[in-house]
């Protein structure tokens, strides 16, 4: 067909699914595409929008390769939208004057968002979070604010106070109409679970609040709500939902619903046969689609109707996974389903900031949908369990559990149905996945991406992508690379190995070397870790690349405040360190509380005084108990054979010596250890990462133990032997941990991945099977030589004591918004 003679599809929209269509239709062939955007450039990922914060340019977040538009199959009309359609004459009008016929008319025209009727609306300091311009805008605003407000506590508002955080606004607020966080899409306990995780980030939370007005004189000062209170706010952003961007179908006398949206039937044609609407524009059986994947399978639906084929669009799964400002949150099936129509399944831990329900159907055999906040890696193959209706195990609480036979984890994934739709914005199966592995020996995400498109879209699939492309690489007996994220193509244990040979200590150097791009929140805090297990240097000169828990060397607490923890090894310490602790929890007004962990932690500290008070503490004998980092925490101990008229040896002897040993060891997660000076356990050493225990001629060492939501017990690796022999068996099981786990893998899980289980970790450690053993216990004691006190290191050094401040411009003043109250003679952080 010549050129002239295709058919001319002209769409009005650029954004996300508008070019999604352009895609589909220009890979199918026979058509001229012609494309009117509003926006100064192509479409781009607002999916990933908040990200722009985070370095990303407008480049980066660009959908369209670098020139795609070049040929004559495609037109790209930039900052200049369709103004108004001829239905006749099948033409359409752009603002910049153009006129363009058509045969067939896209409607793309997505959302804006909904600015709400209220006084004082267009003052100097309102924003709405919407696109790149409105992202510059408030970045260019935020350095004049102190105190920023979010209106909406949905997915979007949350997003934007995410984005606030980012900026460095020191006090950051969500105002939200309901009485919930996000009530479209978690049950009432979840959005409790997430409230109270956010308000321990420095969040702060208004609900069941209305703004009456927004006042100030030119520019934002208050919000002033219904209930007669006001709230001091220097910067507001809006994000109350979005409005369907149906005006130009309404001039063009197409049916629109009551609150919004163009009317199209299954195929997503409106009432005008030769016009369609797809995305958030669209109103399909009453239901507007804000998600981007169901947009995508709009575009699907009417390119492939345009060429010939027969598709119809029914409807969507609204699942969804995210992190919001740090916290996983995810909802599958049917979140609100209840009882009697169903049974649900409820955990919960507060401490952990933990919520997990299923429901299930009434005889037990279906999984119906569910919400999980705090934990989500179980989310991906719980929801192809109530997609594909897979029969449930025996036990369903081991779904959210784990424990009798990790029901959903590892190699459950291969289990699906071929059918089972892994990507749903690409609406890639997990057959098309797997014969990417078997014929075009695809064997990582990013090839994955280029492959089949899977986890190209909003990213949320990318954990069973990975799981599916190792399963089908494990069952064609090839071998399998577990990379450590986007911006290293290598393992954590071959990142190791680099780092020890080449004496690489910087993460530019490593980027460099071996990685690309920008590096992210998977790569950074993997790679200080590994700086930490192979020079063992003070972990603020790697701030830039840590958590804020190794940033402040100090855990993060409710409210915003820091905790204080000392090591106590052993659990033995001397009244005069006693007083200490007293007299300086006095004076900066701490909350005292002895751990399980036998030590005394101090909470409520302001990080402007982490310093001065760790100044004390360490002028008293005492020295960080790492309880921020990723690090051996306690090596808990009974009194042993000193008083106890059962123990058999000094057990309190032996812990202290073994947690000053491997005090300050970095390693991919916390190690916790126990020593109990015989049989009766006191110490519950079994229930450790490492746990000694006193026999009539020896010691028995266990490993691979942990507490926790999935408890589970040590395993025996040798029996009897001296403390010399028990030693050196730990430093060849931490070395081999340290050097082959992955990011955030404890003991107990790493142990159970380990091919050969228990059996090979005894070859490797007591028989020395690798040969590794000596210079294991070399690299060990070089860690254990090159130990320093993280606080004393900066105490002493003026550069990095300037690091601690809650203000940077005002390093002397403390955050306003820390509040406690009084509990039993104590102070506690202040419930919001």
């Amino acid at each position: 067909m010549r050129h002239e003679d295709k058919p001319v599809v002209v769409v009005a929209g650029n954004g996300m699914v508008g070019h999604r269509f352009c895609e589909k239709l220009k890979a199918l062939g026979g058509f001229r595409i012609v494309v009117f955007g509003e926006e100064p450039r192509p479409a781009y990922d607002r999916v990933h929008l908040s990200e722009y914060f985070n370095g990303k340019s407008a480049a980066d977040l660009s959908l369209p390769i670098k020139g795609w538009f070049d040929d004559e199959e495609i037109i790209l009309h930039l900052g200049d939208a369709v103004r108004e359609i001829d239905r006749v004459q099948r033409v359409v009008h752009s603002y910049k004057g153009i006129i363009q016929r058509y045969d067939v008319l896209v409607l793309a025209t997505g959302s804006s968002a909904f600015v709400p009727d209220i006084s004082g609306i267009e003052k100097e300091g309102v924003f709405v979070y919407r696109t790149i311009e409105d992202l510059e805008r408030i970045k260019a605003y935020a350095p004049r604010a102190t105190n920023g407000a979010v209106m909406g506590g949905g997915l979007l508002g949350l997003e934007a106070a995410k984005a606030l955080l980012d900026l460095g606004i020191p006090r950051t607020h969500v105002i939200e109409f309901a009485s919930r966080l996000m009530p479209r899409q978690i049950d009432s306990a979840g959005s409790h679970t997430l409230e109270a995780s956010l308000r321990r980030l420095g969040l702060q939370l208004h609900l069941n609040k209305t703004t009456l007005s927004i006042e100030g004189a030119g520019r934002i000062e208050s919000l002033q709500f219904t209930d007669d209170t006001r709230l001091p706010v220097d910067m507001l952003v809006i994000s109350a939902g979005i409005r369907p961007r149906d005006e130009l179908a309404r001039l063009s006398g197409l049916a629109v619903g009551t609150r919004g949206g163009i009317i199209v039937n299954e195929r997503l044609q409106t009432a005008d046969k030769n016009i369609f609407a797809i995305g958030e524009c669209a109103l399909v059986q009453g239901m507007i689609y804000g998600l981007v994947a169901p947009g995508y399978e709009m575009a699907d639906v009417v390119a492939t109707n345009l060429a010939g084929g027969d598709k119809s669009f029914t409807g969507f799964d609204m699942s969804t996974k995210l992190k919001l400002i740090g916290v996983d949150v995810a909802s599958f099936g049917d979140p609100f389903a209840a009882e009697p129509d169903c049974r649900t399944i409820v955990f919960e831990d507060r401490h952990k900031g933990v919520y997990k329900r299923i429901n299930i159907s009434s005889d037990g055999k279906y999984l119906l949908g569910g919400v999980l906040i705090g934990d989500a890696g179980a989310y991906h193959l719980l929801l192809q369990t109530v997609n594909n209706r897979l029969v449930l195990p025996p036990d369903p609480e081991d779904l959210i559990l784990g424990g009798r036979g990790g029901a959903v984890e590892g190699a459950g994934v291969m289990s699906l149905p071929d059918e089972a739709l892994v990507c749903s914005c690409e609406s890639v199966s997990k057959a098309a996945i797997c014969r990417a592995v078997t014929e075009q020996s695809v064997s990582s995400v990013e090839a994955m991406k280029k492959c089949t498109r899977a986890g190209s879209g909003c990213g949320g699939c990318t954990p069973l992508v990975k799981d599916l492309i190792a399963g089908t690489m494990k069952a064609g007996g090839l071998y399998i690379r577990n990379i450590l994220c986007e911006h290293f193509e290598y393992s954590r244990q071959e990142l190791f190995d680099l780092v020890k040979l080449h004496e690489v200590r910087t993460f530019e150097e490593a980027l460099r070397q071996w990685g690309k791009g920008d590096g992210c929140e998977v790569c950074k805090p993997a790679i200080a870790s590994i700086f930490a297990g192979c020079w063992n240097e003070t972990i603020v000169k790697q701030a830039p690349i840590q958590d804020s828990n190794d940033r402040y060397l100090a855990n993060i607490q409710k409210g915003g405040s820091y905790s204080v923890v000392p090591r106590i090894p052993g659990g033995e310490v001397t009244p005069d360190k006693l007083i200490v602790l007293g007299k300086v929890a006095k004076k900066y007004n701490l909350y005292t509380k002895i751990t399980g962990g036998q030590r005394i932690d101090l909470f409520g500290a302001h990080v402007g005084d982490l310093p001065a008070i760790w100044e004390e503490l360490i002028a008293a004998g005492f020295e960080s108990g790492h309880a921020y980092g990723k690090a051996l925490r306690t090596v808990k101990s009974c009194v042993g054979s000193t008083w106890c008229r059962y123990g058999l040896h000094d057990s309190v002897s032996f812990a202290i010596e073994i947690e000053e040993r491997y005090r300050g060891i970095r390693a991919p997660h916390k190690i916790k250890g126990g020593v109990s000076g015989c049989i009766r356990e006191c110490a519950e050493a079994q229930s450790k990462d490492f746990g000694i225990i006193a026999t009539e001629k020896g010691w028995n060492l266990y490993v691979g133990g942990n507490g926790g939501s999935r408890p589970q017990h040590a395993q025996l690796l040798a029996v009897d032997i001296d403390k010399e022999t028990c030693v050196r068996y730990l430093d060849r099981f931490l070395m081999f941990y340290i050097r082959t786990a992955d990011p955030l893998t404890r003991t107990a899980t790493w142990l159970n991945k380990l091919e050969g289980g228990m059996s090979y970790l005894k070859n490797v450690v007591v028989n020395d099977s690798l040969g590794m053993g000596g210079q294991w216990e070399v690299d060990m004691q070089a860690l254990v030589d090159s130990y320093h006190c993280e606080w004393a290191a900066v105490v002493n050094n003026p550069e990095l004591r300037k690091q601690f401040v809650h203000f940077v411009n005002a390093p002397r003043k403390k955050d306003p918004g820390l509040q406690f109250e009084e509990m039993r003679g104590q102070v506690k952080a202040k419930e919001w």
